[in-house]
């Protein structure tokens, strides 16, 4: 009698895959935020985290592309994942436009770049709560993230009406640039936090 072999189909950890997508994006936020504070060595860490980061989605695309069952929606952790990539490809854009014009990170950027750090760190306890009974855990972190970047609208609406007293308008121009610059990548928290907050909706 032959022999038949039977194979379970492919269940990738692509939760797990996220999370560490997600680890690596803090870790080049809290590159940008060294960086803003004054170490320009910090800028090649950056971009060195963004292409890590690059590889963790293209890993992820693959597996919900093979995956038999995920713990949400497909297309929720697409979203997920696109979007913590473009936080981080929004700071790295943002330090090399910095580079490019020669300009100094002041207190406002610094500012802007740890409250980003900051809702990304609301973002992953929302990710570690994710699957779990109710997850009122990760809309409530969720919630966090979309608060701060309201903070780094008020840093940014503070940092423009400082620059009237600025008498260079070549600085104006630059820094008005970086501040709008940093501004939208905040509007990838909300983004991402009200991702989280669609997915769990639908779990319910």
């Amino acid at each position: 009698m032959k022999l038949h072999r039977w194979f379970l189909p492919e269940t990738p950890d692509v939760l797990g895959m996220l999370r560490e997508q997600l680890a690596v994006t803090v870790e080049g936020l809290e590159a940008a935020q060294a960086w803003a504070l004054g170490d320009p060595m910090m800028a090649e860490a950056v971009r060195e985290c963004e292409h890590r980061a690059d590889e963790h989605k293209r890993d992820i695309q693959v597996a919900l592309t093979s995956a038999f069952m995920t713990p949400m929606e497909p297309e929720d952790l697409f979203a997920l994942s696109r979007g913590l990539d473009s936080i981080l490809n929004g700071v790295k854009d943002a330090v090399r436009e910095a580079e490019g014009l020669a300009v100094e990170p002041d207190e406002p950027i610094a500012e802007m770049a740890g409250l980003l750090l900051e809702g990304v760190r609301h973002l992953g306890v929302a990710f570690e709560r994710l699957g779990e009974h109710g997850s009122d855990g990760a809309t409530q972190a969720a919630d966090a993230a979309v608060k701060t970047q309201r903070k780094i609208e008020r840093v940014y609406r503070r940092a423009m009406g400082s620059l009237l007293q600025v008498e260079d308008l070549r600085d104006v121009v630059a820094r008005r640039e970086l501040y709008r610059r940093f501004a939208r990548v905040g509007d990838g928290l909300v983004d991402v936090g009200e991702r989280v907050w669609y997915a769990v909706v639908k779990e319910a």
